[in-house]
């Protein structure tokens, strides 16, 4: 199957084939639509209008869920459709969220304990037993300054046979990462932070974007 979200996640359409059929469990021998990996959320997307309910991931494929009585075929050709300002949104926060991680790990090697990017906000979770807020300043400090330099942001694999990929900024990091991304630091723009304090000296970074209505 070809993810071609990872080639162009600008693609909001994609003129397809459907490979097989069980069920409401369909696969495509092409893709645009992301399901669930690393902490991002999967996208909202259609299959000739007809909602894809839910996706998974098995042995590097990603089997579609379609409504009962969704009427396809094995060989059929078929339009797959993303929601594309959900999606837009997803891949600033995505690489936001990396870009909090990265200079929270480079600056005081904080343990991450969990992640999850949705559309309106991003988290980052750690070890850590005091009240991280009070490293916001630093932290903000850098990534406004990786954003203010408009940064290109690189991708590809590190092994195309487990289908392994990779970010990377000049200068800054190379992170193995699966999501999708956009081109640029400055795509996706400012954030503000808020703590969450979740128990057992562990502590939650809450990332927003601070304009939302940028976009492609």
């Amino acid at each position: 199957m070809q993810k071609v979200y990872w080639e162009n996640p600008y693609q909001q359409t994609l003129l397809t084939k459907i490979s097989s059929i069980e069920a409401n469990q369909v696969l495509f021998e092409e893709t645009i639509v992301f399901s669930f990996s690393g902490g991002q959320e999967s996208d909202k997307a259609t299959v000739n209008v007809q909602p894809i309910l839910d996706s998974r991931i098995q042995d590097l494929l990603i089997y579609y869920t379609l409504p009962d009585g969704h009427n396809l075929k094995t060989g059929q050709e078929v339009t797959l459709e993303i929601d594309w300002p959900r999606r837009y949104k997803l891949m600033r926060l995505h690489f936001a969220a990396e870009l909090i991680l990265e200079i929270v790990t480079q600056k005081f090697k904080f343990e991450k304990i969990g992640a999850h990017i949705a559309e309106t906000k991003a988290r980052i979770d750690f070890m850590y037993d005091k009240n991280i807020s009070t490293l916001f300043e630093v932290i903000l400090t850098e990534y406004n300054d990786i954003i203010k330099a408009d940064k290109p942001i690189q991708t590809g694999f590190t092994d195309v046979a487990t289908q392994k990929r990779f970010w990377k900024i000049d200068g800054f990091a190379k992170v193995p990462c699966g999501g999708t991304h956009v081109q640029s630091t400055a795509e996706v723009g400012f954030v503000t932070l808020k703590r969450c304090n979740i128990g057992g000296s562990k502590e939650r970074i809450e990332i927003r974007l601070v304009d939302e209505s940028v976009g492609k």
